[in-house]
C-alpha cells in the first residue's frame, strides 16, 4: 500500500453553523415553553415516552400470550416463571410513564401533592393489572370470532400471529383500560401504536363488546363514543364517525359529548360504509358497501344498494 494512500484526503465540505441552529431552537423552544405555561426550571422528562409505552405493550403482548407472543424458545413448563418476571418488569415501567401523565396533567396546580398523585399512580396500575386476565377473556373471543368469521383462516394461531385486526384490537383492549384508569394519553400512544402499524384508527375511549372481527382492516375509523354490541363484524375502509361537533360560545367544538354510532349485537359492516352522528344500528342488521348512514337502522335491517345519506334510510 503506498504511504500516500494513508493521508487523509482534503475536501471542500461545509462547516455549518451549529452554535446558530442550536441557539435558534432553544429561543424557539423558550417560547413554545412560555405560550404553553411550562415549566423552564432545570429537570428531567415532562411527558411520557413513546419508546418506553413501545416496551411496555410489547411485554404485555407476551403476558398476554406467552407461548404464542412470548420469547421464542419459551417452554410451557417456564411460562408461569416468565409471566411474572415480566409484569413485574413492565408494571414498574408502566408506573413511571402514569406517573409522568399525572404529574403533566397536573402541573398548572399551585401546589401538586407528590405523596396523593404517587398513590394514584400506583393504584392506577395496580387496576390495570388486576383487569389482564378479563382482558384476555375479550381478546379470546375476538380470536375466535375472525377465526370462524373468515373461510381462508387455518386456525385460531394463525388468526393471533397474523391478522391485523387482532394486533389493532390487542392494544385496543389495553388501550381502554387505561383510558378507564384516567390516563387518556397513555391509552391514546397505545392506540397509534396499532394505528401506524395496521391502518386501523380506534380512538381508545371506544366501548367494544366481545367477539369483535375486523377483517383486513386497512382504513378503519372507530371514534372516542362509539359503543359496539357483541359479534359485529367489521370489513375495512368503514367509519363509525360524528356528523357533526357541537361548539361553545366561543365557536370551539365542545369535548366529552357523545356524537358517534351505537352498533348492537351480531351487525356486518361491509366494506366502504361510513356511518355518522349518534346513530343505532339495531341488532342483526347488515349495512353494505359504499353506504352512507346517518338515521337509526331498525333490527335486522339489510342496507346495500343505498349510495347517498339520503338514500341509505331516508331523510
Amino acid at each position: 500500500m503506498s504511504v500516500h494512500a494513508l493521508r487523509p484526503v482534503k475536501t471542500n465540505a461545509p462547516v455549518f453553523d451549529l452554535q446558530q441552529v442550536v441557539a435558534g431552537l432553544a429561543a424557539q423552544r423558550q417560547r413554545w415553553r412560555e405560550a404553553q405555561k411550562r415549566s423552564t426550571e432545570p429537570g428531567g422528562r415532562e411527558l411520557p415516552s413513546r419508546e418506553a409505552l413501545a416496551q411496555v405493550i410489547e411485554g404485555l403482548r407476551g403476558v398476554l400470550f406467552p407461548m404464542r407472543l412470548g420469547p421464542a424458545d419459551l417452554r410451557q413448563e417456564s411460562e408461569d416463571f416468565y409471566v411474572g418476571h415480566t409484569l413485574d418488569s413492565v408494571l414498574h415501567a408502566l408506573l413511571a410513564q402514569v406517573r409522568l401523565e399525572l404529574r403533566h396533567t397536573h402541573r398548572l396546580t399551585n401546589a401538586i401533592d407528590l405523596q396523593a398523585l404517587e398513590a394514584r399512580a400506583v393504584g392506577i396500575t395496580r387496576d390495570f393489572s388486576l383487569a389482564l386476565p378479563n382482558i384476555r377473556a375479550l381478546l379470546d373471543s375476538d380470536v375466535i370470532a375472525a377465526f370462524e368469521g373468515d373461510p381462508a383462516a387455518h386456525s385460531v394461531d394463525e388468526v393471533l400471529l397474523c391478522y391485523p385486526g387482532i394486533l389493532a384490537m390487542i392494544h385496543h383492549r389495553l388501550a381502554h383500560q387505561l383510558y378507564l384508569l384516567g390516563v387518556p394519553l397513555l391509552a391514546r400512544v397505545v392506540a397509534e401504536m396499532a394505528h401506524a402499524q395496521t391502518g386501523v384508527d380506534i380512538h381508545p375511549g371506544a366501548t367494544i363488546g366481545a367477539g369483535l372481527f375486523i377483517d383486513h382492516g386497512t382504513g378503519v375509523v372507530i371514534g372516542e363514543t362509539a359503543v359496539i354490541g357483541e359479534h359485529v363484524r367489521i370489513y375495512q375502509a368503514v367509519t363509525l364517525g360524528a356528523k357533526s361537533f357541537p361548539k361553545d360560545a366561543d365557536g370551539n367544538p365542545i369535548k366529552g359529548l357523545p356524537r358517534h354510532p351505537t352498533i348492537e349485537d351480531d351487525v356486518v359492516i361491509y366494506a366502504g360504509a361510513t356511518v355518522l352522528g349518534r346513530v343505532t344500528i339495531g341488532r342483526g342488521a347488515t349495512i353494505g358497501g359504499n353506504v352512507w348512514v346517518t338515521h337509526d337502522v331498525a333490527a335486522g335491517t339489510h342496507i346495500t344498494q343505498a349510495r347517498s345519506l339520503n338514500d341509505a334510510v331516508g331523510g
